[in-house]
């Protein structure tokens, strides 16, 4: 399992294990983390599973695909360097220990 750590807009914490292969969206909505809403449920057609994931794990995931990047121009919180959404983030055992950090708003 993949141990992965939400932090939400107001500081407190999320704790979920999560199965390799996942989507990082799926992990998070199957664990009903708050603050991920997914209304497209991973197809990537809307942003509102926009994520901001801290580093060292942000520079272990492969680059954002050109739609992902369009797509991060829709969400409703700003985007950083780090902003990913999280339907496109495939788990895998070297992001175990992940921080994760939910956006003030997803509409």
């Amino acid at each position: 399992m993949i141990s992965i750590r939400f932090i939400h807009p107001d500081q407190t914490h999320t704790h979920i294990e999560a199965r390799p292969g996942d989507s990082l969206m799926k992990a998070a909505v199957d664990a009903n983390v708050t603050g991920i809403e997914a209304d497209c449920g991973g197809s990537l057609t809307c942003a509102t599973c926009h994520v901001m994931i801290d580093a060292p794990w942000s520079g272990l995931l492969p680059a954002p695909v050109p739609d992902e990047l369009d797509m991060l121009d829709f969400a409703s919180s700003p985007v950083v360097p780090q902003s990913r959404l999280s339907c496109q983030v495939r788990l895998t055992a070297e992001l175990d220990g992940m921080v994760v950090r939910l956006p003030s708003s997803q509409h």
